[in-house]
C-alpha cells in the first residue's frame, strides 16, 4: 500500500488544521493507521492511531485536541488538529500496518508502510 500525507501548513497558535493520509493499492479497511511526528533535532514520536475496527489511541500531549478518523471507502485517514500549540510544530507522517491484533499500535516499528511527511508549523 502507498501512503500520501497532506494538509500541513502554517497556522497560528490556537488554530486548526486537518491532515489527510490517502492510501492506494490494496483494500484499506484491513490496515491499522498511525500518525507520528518528528520535530527538528528530535526523534519521531507517536501522535495517534486507529485500528481497522476503529479503536483509537492518543498520545497524552494531544488528547482532547486531536481527533483521528477514517473513511475506508475513500481510503483516507484524517487527523483533525485543534488548539494547536507551537510545540506541535513538526513533520507529520502516517504509517500503515496489516491489522493483526485488536489493539492500538503505538510504536513506529510496528508499521510496515510509510508515506512522505507533511510539515505543520505553528507560530506563537
Amino acid at each position: 500500500v502507498q501512503l500520501q500525507a497532506s494538509g500541513g501548513g502554517l497556522v497560528q497558535a490556537g488554530g486548526s488544521l486537518r491532515l489527510s493520509c490517502a492510501a492506494s493499492g490494496r483494500p484499506f479497511s484491513n490496515y491499522d493507521v498511525g500518525w507520528f511526528r518528528q520535530a527538528p533535532g528530535k526523534e519521531r514520536e507517536y501522535v495517534t492511531s486507529i485500528t481497522s475496527s476503529g479503536i483509537t489511541g492518543y498520545a497524552d500531549s494531544v488528547k482532547g485536541r486531536f481527533t483521528i478518523s477514517r473513511n475506508n471507502a475513500k481510503k483516507t485517514v484524517y487527523l483533525q488538529m485543534n488548539s494547536l500549540k507551537p510545540e506541535d510544530t513538526a513533520v507529520y507522517y502516517c504509517g500503515a500496518a496489516w491489522s493483526r491484533y485488536e489493539r492500538v499500535l503505538f510504536t513506529a516499528n510496528e508499521y510496515e508502510y510509510w508515506g512522505r511527511g507533511t510539515l505543520v508549523t505553528v507560530s506563537s
